[in-house]
């Protein structure tokens, strides 16, 4: 049975609940599932602990080209340690990606949600088109742009980012500019930045605000299977 360090909270969940055991470290925003055994907590996703994870004696490291620091991946690889690195800019990337580490790296049988994921968002059938943009952050205000996994299934979802074509996939844009923006609606997920009623609406008053769960735009894992649902639900409290 190998040894597993995942340094990827969406892929963490994909392995505990797929093949429980086999995590021997993850990171410190690893928070599904709630039980993660005897799982070593290896520090953040941007500053994991090298030395620890070395320790750890892992047959495998899961990342992602994203979320981790090639430094960090490049320091492991040199500790003699196999890294996996992963890449999700859509949904079907996502699901090929989930079955390369799953069933590829880790020899299990293709996991139920999987499947399950796959067949809930081919029955999406997309609402009427709506214009939105998506903050991540503020202070400074940071908006998903070109080429994200969260804007590929927000499309899918009938919502049209309207910074989809940005030069950056992550751009800074002021909040006068958003609020100009003439959009349908802001999209306010409660990760990375945990947006609330409270904390995001008003800096676009008039314009409708959809609070979505962060876990169901940005995680690619066993959310993946309740996440059209959940997520259209959000949209449609918002109009």
């Amino acid at each position: 049975m190998r040894r597993v360090v995942s340094l990827v909270p969406s892929l963490t969940e994909a392995v505990a609940v797929s093949a429980p055991g086999r995590l021997v470290g993850v990171t410190d925003w690893c928070t599904h599932p709630e039980d993660l055994g005897d799982a070593v907590r290896i520090g953040g996703t941007k500053n994991p602990d090298v030395r620890r994870i070395t320790e750890l004696r892992p047959d495998l490291v899961i990342a992602n080209e994203e979320e981790n620091r090639a430094p960090d991946l490049a320091a492991l690889r040199a500790a003699g340690v196999e890294v996996l690195v992963t890449e999700v800019r859509d949904l079907p990337q996502a699901l090929r990606e989930l079955e390369r580490v799953l069933v590829g790296a880790l020899g299990l049988t293709r996991p139920g949600w999987l499947t399950d994921a796959e067949r809930a968002w081919a029955r999406v059938e997309p609402a009427d088109a709506l214009t939105a943009f998506v903050p991540i952050w503020r202070r400074p205000w940071m908006v998903l742009g070109r080429d994200t996994f969260a804007g590929d299934l927000l499309a899918r979802l009938g919502v049209r980012n309207v910074y989809a074509g940005h030069a950056e996939r992550y751009p800074r844009v002021p909040v006068e500019e958003l609020a100009a923006a003439g959009c349908d609606l802001v999209v306010l997920p409660d990760e990375p930045y945990r947006f609330t009623p409270e904390d995001g609406p008003e800096a676009f008053p008039g314009l409708p605000a959809a609070l979505l769960s962060g876990r169901h735009l940005t995680w690619y894992g066993p959310s993946l299977a309740e996440a059209p649902e959940v997520l259209a639900k959000s949209l449609r409290a918002a109009r």
